[in-house]
C-alpha cells in the first residue's frame, strides 16, 4: 500500500484487481440507441428525440396546410353580405352554374315530366294573354303590329259573316219543314247569304289592305288580310284574342 493512501479510496484500480469480482459501473450516455457515448466520434452535443425521427409526415403535411390555410383567410377580405365567408359570384358565374344544373341528365319519365310541366305552363300563359291581349304570350300568328292592327280593324265594325252561324240554323231548320215554301224560302236564304258574305269580305279584304299599305308601308304584311278575314266569320264574343276596340271605334 503506497503511502498517503489508505483503504479502498486511496488506490481503486489494486482494489479491484485484489476483489474476487469486478463490480461492473453502467455508463452513462446522452446519445440514442446504438450511438456512442459522448466524446466519442462525431456524436451532436444535444440528443435527438425518438419521436423526431420516428415522426409521421402526413400529420406534419395536414398541419401546415390548415395553417397555411388560416393565415390566407385571414389576409383575405370577407364580403359582409356573403354567407360562410366566400365573396358573392359574380353574375356571369351564377349563371353558369345555373346552366350546369339545368344540363344535368336526367332520366326519361323526369324529362317527359318536365316537357309536360313546361307546356302547361305555355298554354296558361297563352290563355291568358289571348284573353288580356298581352302581346308578349301571344301566339306565332297572332304576334305583331299588322296582326293587332288587323284585328282591331275587324272588331270596329259590323260584318256579315259573323252572323252566319245563327243564319245557317235559322235556315237548316226551315229546311226540314216538309213544307215546299219554306224549304224554297230556306234555299233562296242560303244564297242570299252567301253573296252577302262573299261581297262583304271582298270590301273589308279591300280597304284592310289599303289601310295596311298606309299605315305599315316597311312591314311584311303578308296573310294579314286572310287572318281577318277568317276573324270575321267569328263571332265577337268568342274572337281570340279577345277585341280591344268598340264598334264603330277607328283603330
Amino acid at each position: 500500500m503506497l503511502p498517503g493512501l489508505s483503504g479502498k479510496s486511496r488506490c481503486p484500480g489494486l482494489y479491484a484487481a485484489s476483489a474476487p469480482y469486478i463490480r461492473s459501473v453502467p455508463i452513462q450516455t446522452t446519445g440514442v440507441a446504438g450511438s456512442f457515448p459522448t466524446g466519442l466520434g462525431s456524436t451532436p452535443p444535444h440528443p435527438v428525440p425518438l419521436g423526431f425521427v420516428f415522426r409521421s409526415r402526413a400529420k406534419d403535411e395536414k398541419a401546415q396546410s390548415a395553417v397555411s390555410a388560416q393565415v390566407t383567410d385571414s389576409n383575405q377580405p370577407r364580403d359582409p353580405q356573403a354567407p360562410k365567408g366566400r365573396p358573392t359570384p359574380k353574375r356571369s358565374v351564377a349563371q353558369s352554374q345555373r346552366r350546369s344544373v339545368a344540363n344535368t341528365p336526367m332520366t326519361r319519365k323526369d324529362a317527359a315530366k318536365r316537357q309536360r310541366e313546361e307546356r302547361r305552363t305555355a298554354m296558361a300563359r297563352q290563355r291568358e294573354a289571348l284573353a288580356k291581349g298581352d302581346e308578349r304570350y301571344l301566339p306565332a300568328r297572332d304576334k305583331g303590329p299588322v296582326r293587332k292592327f288587323a284585328r282591331d280593324f275587324v272588331d270596329s265594325r259590323f260584318n256579315i259573316a259573323e252572323y252566319f252561324l245563327p243564319m245557317a240554323v235559322i235556315i237548316l231548320v226551315l229546311s226540314m219543314i216538309r213544307v215546299a215554301s219554306l224549304q224554297n224560302v230556306a234555299l233562296l236564304l242560303w244564297l242570299v247569304v252567301i253573296v252577302l258574305i262573299v261581297l262583304d269580305s271582298i270590301v273589308t279584304g279591300f280597304r284592310l289592305k289599303k289601310r295596311l299599305a298606309e299605315r305599315f308601308p316597311d312591314e311584311r304584311r303578308r296573310g294579314a288580310v286572310a287572318y281577318a278575314l277568317m276573324r270575321s266569320l267569328q263571332m265577337r264574343r268568342l274572337r281570340l284574342p279577345k277585341p280591344q276596340v268598340k264598334r264603330g271605334e277607328r283603330p
